[in-house]
This record gives structure tokens, sequence and C-alpha cells, in this order.
């Protein structure tokens, strides 16, 4: 189960149609998980921050944010979610596709706008705070959106269409810019499938050569790319990734710890104890307790 596939399967407020791909749901951290693990993927990605502050990092960046603030995930970027300190944060996201407000690919609106979008020619600024000269306009436009996904009316479509056409005027016209950064976009390219593999991958044997191969470098030379990029060697991330989804999967299901730790990659139950204590400062059994998700 990757990241999108375990919070739709977690999200409080959905409605999927697959011919009309935008989803919207509230998130919670600590309360519905401790964190996002950095990932990437090809839809387009707003969060919202409703209460609290927190930390999103997208392509390696750190942000604090709090409550107002928006930030803006174009297709593609590798981001992540984390608490600040021991404050908490509430957030909405919301996650649709680009093939809602564009045409077909020869289309003037994809080929002057989302299409260098998409290929990281274009980009939108990261954060969006209440100072930004743009900040009503945008909040007026995806707080619209919202109220469209309270009750889902008939034709609903059209009016999330309309607004996120508007909410896109509005970025294009006043807050994007063209980007020219090669080395930096270059090292995203090698590091994305390593990403990628790893989410839909972890609960598998991997290992540096493996990812190596995914990242077309060799072993020794991946390695000192990975934790240069990453800040943290490829082991250490997969085992936090591994911990980070388990922490999760204790917290949304009843399965046993043993098939919770198998399910993560871990065939040892010790040794996932001994990791899983260390990352969290208390036994998965007693993570389980505590936390107020469960009975």
């Amino acid at each position: 189960m990757n990241i999108l596939e375990y919070e739709n399967y977690q999200e409080k407020k959905y409605h999927g149609n697959p011919d009309f791909p935008y989803v919207t749901y509230p998130c919670s951290i600590p309360m519905d998980f401790p964190e996002v693990p950095p990932h990437w993927h090809g839809e387009m990605e707003i969060i919202y921050i409703k209460k609290g502050k927190g930390i999103v990092e997208v392509d390696f960046k750190e942000y604090d944010v709090s409550a107002g603030t928006l930030c803006f995930i174009v297709p593609g970027q590798i981001h992540s979610i984390r608490q600040k300190e021991d404050l908490s944060m509430e957030y909405e996201n919301i996650i649709f596709d680009l093939s809602i407000v564009k045409s077909g690919p020869m289309e003037k609106l994809s080929v002057d706008y989302f299409s260098p979008l998409e290929k990281g020619r274009l980009t939108l600024p990261t954060v969006i705070t209440a100072d930004h000269p743009s900040y009503r306009d945008i909040t007026s436009c995806v707080d619209g959106m919202d109220t469209i996904c309270m009750t889902f009316p008939k034709a609903y479509e059209l009016a999330l269409k309309s607004g996120l056409l508007r909410l896109f005027f509005i970025l294009f016209s006043f807050c994007s810019h063209e980007k020219r950064d090669n080395r930096h976009e270059k090292n995203m390219e090698k590091i994305r499938p390593v990403i990628k593999y790893v989410e839909n991958h972890y609960s598998e044997e991997l290992s540096t050569r493996d990812m190596a191969k995914k990242a077309g470098l060799s072993e020794s030379h991946f390695m000192k790319f990975f934790k240069t990029t990453m800040g943290v060697p490829f082991l250490y991330y997969l085992n936090d990734y591994r911990l980070t989804m388990a922490s999760r999967l204790l917290l949304s299901s009843d399965d046993s710890i043993l098939t919770i730790a198998s399910d993560c990659g871990y065939d040892n139950l010790s040794y996932f104890n001994r990791l899983f204590k260390r990352r969290f400062g208390m036994t998965p059994r007693d993570y389980r307790k505590v936390s107020p998700l469960m009975p």
C-alpha cells in the first residue's frame, strides 16, 4: 500500500470518480498518523492548513506552515509532511489530475501552461501565505471548491472545473515563473524512481545495488548521491519509511504486530520491535495502546 492508497483508504471525506479525478479530505498530524514520508505522484496537490503548525518539505526544502497557509505541490515534486516539535496540525488535502483542466496534448492550454508545469519548465510558489498579494483570490477559489465538495450537487464537476480554471488563471498570471535549474532537475530525475520504488515495494527485500540500478548509477556513486540528496543513507531512509508505514497500520488496522511487521518488510519481530522503539520511543504494542484512534 503506497502513500496515496493509504490516505485514500483513511480519508474522512471522499468523492471518487475515475472520470473526474478530484479528491479532497481532511487530515491531522499526529492524530491520524505521525507523518507523511517523502513521496511523489503525477497529480497536482494542494495542502491547505486549517489549524495549528507543522512542517511541509518539498524537493528537500523545509517550510514552516501554519493556519491559513496553502502549499502547491506540482506533479513530480517530492514532498513530505511532519509534526513540528510537539505541536499538532489539521490540514486539508486536495489532489486532482491536471487532465480536468487541460484538453488534448496539442491544445493551447496544455502547450502554453500545463505541459511546462508538468515538465518543470514553469513553476508555482510552493507556499502562499496571507501576506501574498493574490492570497484572498486564491483562498476564495479553494474555499468555493470546498463548499461544492460538501454536497456534490448535480453537475458539481462543472463547478469544480470552473474553480480550478479560475485558480490557475490567478496562479499563472500573478504567481508563476519560468524555472531553469538543470542540475537540480537532473538530481530529481535520478532520485524520483528510487523514492517511488520504495513507496510501492517497501515490504520487499531492497538493496542499495537494486536502487543504484533504478537511479542509473554505480552502487558506490548511488550511496554517496542518495546521502547527499536525501540527507541520510539509503538503508536509514528505507527503515524510517517502513517504520512510518508500520505506525500507520498499527493505528488503522486490527492486524497483529507480527503481520504488520511482515507487511512492512521485517521478518524478525524482535528486530522490528527494537527499531520501532528506537524510532518512536515505545514498543509497537504500547504505541497502539496510547493512540487516541484505537478503542
